[in-house]
């Protein structure tokens, strides 16, 4: 008996797996500092709560169609229009258990087996293991910390083969924050339309901008490569609702008819009632996530002026998002209490079981040299936590 070699082939999630030990430790009742999951620290808004006890208490329970409530849809349709600048139609957007649930079904939707798709690195984990859960290849295309963690025009074009089917575009970016300009994205955005692939834009950082960055949809920049772009977001980061898993992609007709067919096989409609809060949370009030973005801001400048003031670690201060790439590799060489650090695992590892601070290893991102810090959590925790890699730092030999 065996498993099949496609899934044998998926690799775990390595933010997931320091996350769990991080949280088996507590369980333990050590005081560990997590800077690992992504996920904010605030209380998803109580009128979004409301709307989903008022579904609860009108009966509102039962199957949707798969592709999500008509009330849903519109109300994405009405916000990318809105926020972003392009026009949807209801039969354009798919509601799916999560945005990670939407950008499964978009590439079981796009890929053929061999398929290529680029993926700009540092990259979020879960981008080459869905590829290879297509049945497609990843293939890497390295941004420098020098250019903003982006890789060039040039790169993106040299990484092309007639076997590109898509590109993944991630801005504000999981791990590094960065954000894609204007310019940037019409020249990625002519590129695609000259070689004829998609764009996968996950857009579900696309709130939480510091220093007044703007996100930019690269669906917005024309009808060619609108017609080429798949738009993915989701409640979880902006609303505070990661357990509440209701992402979405808006894309060409063709594409969104395959991706609700395909789900619907899969997974149904995406939870009922959480689809009904998330009705509340686009229409409602913006109160709360305007002052969630001004304390992440604030976390962001404490961390980075922390890192930076300790000797052997550098970052490159984020434009968006909730994550900072620390450099650690000036540390490599260096042991602590006999146990040498040679890599990310390694600095990651030794720092949680010696100095209780979890933190992610670079290597799960495409680059070993750095480690993956959330801020995605309270000032007292970041305070605490840059005491003890401070401390640990200095005790390195």
């Amino acid at each position: 008996m065996q498993v099949s070699s496609r899934a044998a082939g998926v690799v775990g999630s390595v933010t997931l797996e320091i996350d769990a030990k991080a949280k088996k430790m507590k369980a333990d009742g050590i005081d560990v500092v997590g800077f690992g999951a992504g996920e904010p620290d605030f209380p998803t808004p109580q009128f979004v709560i409301d709307a989903a006890k008022d579904a609860l208490d009108k009966g509102l329970t039962r199957y949707t169609p798969a592709a999500g409530l008509l009330e849903l849809r519109q109300a994405i349709c009405d916000k990318l229009q809105k926020d972003n600048g392009v026009r949807y139609a209801p039969a354009q957007i798919v509601v799916s258990n999560g945005a990670k649930h939407a950008l499964y079904n978009t590439f079981q939707a796009i890929l053929e087996p061999g398929d290529e798709v680029l993926i700009p690195s540092p990259y979020w984990v879960s981008y080459p293991e869905m590829v290879k859960m297509a049945g497609g290849v990843p293939v890497f295309v390295p941004g420098a910390a020098e250019d903003g963690f982006k890789p060039s025009l040039s790169a993106l074009r040299a990484a092309c083969t007639p076997r590109t089917v898509a590109m993944i575009l991630n801005s504000p970016s999981n791990p590094t924050g960065a954000i894609y300009t204007r310019q940037e994205l019409e020249g990625i955005a002519a590129l695609a339309v000259e070689k004829q692939f998609y764009i996968i834009s996950d857009e579900i950082y696309e709130e939480l901008t510091y220093d007044g960055a703007q996100h930019i949809s690269i669906a917005s920049l024309g009808k060619e490569i609108y017609e080429q772009t798949i738009v993915i977001n989701g409640m979880s980061k902006a609303h505070a609702m990661t357990g509440w898993r209701i992402g979405y992609s808006a894309a060409p007709v063709p594409v969104a008819k395959v991706i609700a067919n395909y789900q619907s096989h899969a997974t149904s409609n995406a939870n009922t009632i959480a689809q009904w809060a998330s009705v509340a949370a686009l229409t409602g009030p913006r109160d709360d996530l305007e002052a969630m973005v001004r304390e992440f801001a604030a976390r962001r400048d404490y961390l980075c002026d922390r890192i930076e003031a300790i000797p052997g670690l550098s970052c490159v201060r984020p434009g968006g998002a909730f994550y900072v790439m620390m450099r650690v590799s000036g540390l490599y060489g260096k042991s602590y209490e006999g146990q040498t650090i040679s890599n990310s695992m390694d600095f990651a590892g030794v720092l949680l079981d010696q100095a209780q601070v979890a933190v992610v290893p670079g290597v799960a991102f495409g680059a070993d040299e750095y480690v993956r810090l959330s801020y995605a959590t309270s000032r007292e925790n970041i305070e605490k936590g840059m005491d003890r890699i401070a401390a640990f730092v200095q005790k390195l030999k």
